[in-house]
């Protein structure tokens, strides 16, 4: 005999509401009706262990099947099942949740440690999902505390029915009657053995019972002496479709570095082993489960603008979200991962978090664990550390950076450079350790490698005084060092910009006498390059080289180049300053020639594009260069134009 019963709640506009706007992703029905099914079988292990009435049993599964025919899908369990009473409770109200009062119930109980569950439904709005592929659905259940089975059919709009059938096991079964295409949606996509695999595989991997589905597979035939033949023959098998236990989820002395390794590769589609992972187990205020992973090479597309970052986000061993962007911080962005916690407060479709103190506690933890990590890689597996620096390290240098240096304490020990000294990286701490006794400052120059440095004019005093230099490769390495202005009380300081302060006190009242003396030549030669530079000085930082070019204090010649490339680059400029070396034979030539404007006028320009060029700009006018350079030499050798 069936009986029609209308939903307790308001019932068309709010069934409508659960079935097409809680949901944004059609697909997880199946997440939803699998964590259902799992519930129902920790409800039933729960009760085995104080009533002595229910079986003890070993056999828990879930059931998968689908009939293109008919185009039904059915998930069954072994599970606790539903009395009437239960089916018109849970089923026949909206948002009643049933595991929610079931562990209401149960945290009044005392249960062993060892044999405590989570159960995974808090909203009881998951069977709703069915409706977001299905026009009908029926559910065939039983609880071992009724003699009696029943069958539940709704089209999930105003009514339900429920009729008494005959079932021999414990349990439920959902069948969904599959909804017509239309243009928008085909719902045949669900009748495939691949996709159903797939969102198994994605939401419901470790889901801790086995999800099995009878799956149509090819086997070699055998032939008559047992050995396999070139042909195929199709045989159907019962697969269990799911992990059940995540590795994190393993003891860490029966998980080998390999089992890490796989699980990341299958995980996160790479060919590679991970450079590095690490595992957390936190408990207390915030509790969670966290696996991360370094890749061995960043993406290619990393720091494109498609670049998603993000964690993967399971709660209870519930695929929730893919990549998680809250919990980690861009300048870590490269680490791959999931985390795992049943503290969060999800929504009520468990598609997205709410932006609740936990994540931000949780997200909090893990950036500290994350830089401890890389420090103490950085200490004890130095080649590792080098290894990951130079696929990574230009991100941490941001995260140094942004936020007008926010994190720049945090981070500032992790960054590493190279040095005239040093062909591998070294540290910030490791070079200050390593400064002479006399030496002041922090020397650094941006440029591609060693030998660009070392062929540079201004180098001529460092290397004199055997000082070692960083070397910055970079775009973003000079606005690192201004951001961090100092470290360990040493300031940061451009061989290329500003004063050095390489003169003792004697080479200092020598080189300010030696201004004064020249002041008149260097004031000509400053007019004569008609406002190209901010000033001509007389060098001390040039002991063979005749000329270079630096900047003044503020914007260096580097952070000019960077900025000018940018989509918005507003033409920025930084002061050009010529400094000219007193003791090179061409400035004797400046002083014979300084009587004569025009020709004051082409030698200094001559010297100010060869500094240019020096520093890497371009010419402003090749033509007009390399015809004064041409007057230059023909007069130098006597000849007659």
């Amino acid at each position: 005999m069936s009986e029609t019963k209308q939903f307790k709640t308001e019932t068309k506009r709010l069934l409508n509401l659960m079935i097409n706007s809680i949901y944004t992703n059609r697909e997880i029905f199946l997440r939803e009706l699998i964590a259902n099914a799992s519930d129902a079988i920790d409800k039933y292990h729960y009760l085995s262990l104080t009533d002595d009435k229910l079986e003890k049993r070993n056999d828990y599964k879930i059931e998968l099947a689908f009939d293109k025919t008919n185009r039904t899908i059915t998930i069954s369990d072994n599970g606790i099942g539903m009395t009437k009473d239960e089916i018109i409770n849970n089923l026949g109200t909206v948002a009643k949740s049933g595991s929610k009062e079931f562990m209401e119930k149960i945290n009044k109980e005392e249960i062993d440690k060892d044999e405590e569950r989570e159960i995974i439904g808090q909203f009881g709005v998951g069977f709703y999902s069915s409706y977001l592929v299905a026009e009908k659905v029926q559910v065939d259940t039983k609880s071992p505390y009724s003699d009696q089975a029943y069958r539940f059919i709704s089209d999930g709009i105003e009514k339900y029915s429920i009729e008494e059938i005959e079932k021999e096991n414990v349990g439920s079964s959902i069948t969904l009657f599959l909804r017509p295409n239309d243009e928008d949606n085909n719902y045949d996509e669900y009748l495939d053995q691949y996709m159903l695999q797939t969102l198994v595989k994605k939401y419901s991997d470790f889901i801790r019972y086995p999800i099995q589905m009878e799956v149509e597979t090819e086997k070699p035939i055998i032939d008559k002496n047992g050995k396999e033949t070139d042909k195929f023959e199709k045989v159907h098998e019962i697969k269990t479709l799911n992990s059940m236990t995540p590795v994190w989820k393993k003891n860490k002395n029966d998980v080998t570095d390999e089992d890490y390794n796989d699980f990341y590769k299958s995980k996160f589609y790479d060919y590679q082993d991970p450079l590095d992972h690490y595992q957390y187990n936190v408990e207390g205020n915030v509790t969670y489960t966290a696996l991360l992973y370094i890749p061995k090479k960043a993406p290619y597309d990393l720091y494109s603008e498609k670049y998603e970052k993000g964690l993967q986000l399971y709660t209870k061993g519930v695929f929730i979200m893919d990549k998680c962007k809250e919990l980690i911080p861009d300048y870590l962005r490269f680490v791959k991962g999931i985390v795992d916690s049943s503290d969060l407060s999800l929504n009520i479709s468990r598609e997205m978090l709410q932006h609740d103190r936990q994540l931000t506690k949780i997200a909090a933890n893990l950036e500290k664990k994350m830089v401890k990590h890389l420090a103490d890689m950085q200490n004890d597996e130095p080649e590792k550390y080098r290894q990951f620096f130079e696929a990574f390290g230009i991100n941490l240098k941001f995260g140094v950076y942004n936020n007008f240096g926010e994190k720049k304490e945090l981070l500032q020990d992790l960054l590493m450079y190279k040095t005239i000294k040093n062909d591998q990286l070294i540290s910030l701490k490791d070079y200050v350790l390593n400064m002479k006794e006399d030496q002041k400052y922090i020397y650094f120059v941006s440029a591609k490698d060693k030998e660009a440095v070392m062929s540079m004019p201004q180098m001529d005093m460092v290397k004199n005084k055997d000082y070692d230099v960083l070397i910055l490769s970079d775009d973003v390495d000079e606005f690192v060092f201004q951001i961090l202005n100092k470290y360990e009380e040493k300031e940061f300081k451009s061989i290329n910009q500003g004063d050095l302060d390489l003169l003792n006190d004697d080479e200092k009242k020598k080189a300010k006498n030696l201004a004064k003396e020249k002041k008149d030549l260097l004031t000509k030669i400053k007019e004569s390059l008609d406002g190209k530079v901010k000033d001509v000085v007389i060098s001390s930082r040039l002991t063979s080289s005749p000329v270079c070019l630096v900047s003044g204090d503020g914007i260096s010649f580097e952070m000019e180049k960077v900025m000018n490339q940018m989509p918005n680059g507003e033409n920025i400029k930084a002061d050009r300053i010529l400094e000219l070396n007193a003791n090179h034979p061409i400035f004797k030539v400046l002083e014979k020639v300084s009587e004569d404007d025009n020709k004051l006028k082409d030698y200094a320009s001559v010297l100010y594009n060869q500094a240019l060029v020096l520093e890497g700009f371009k010419v402003e006018n090749p033509n007009e260069f390399i015809t004064k350079m041409c007057d230059i030499m023909v007069e130098a050798a006597n000849i007659d134009k």
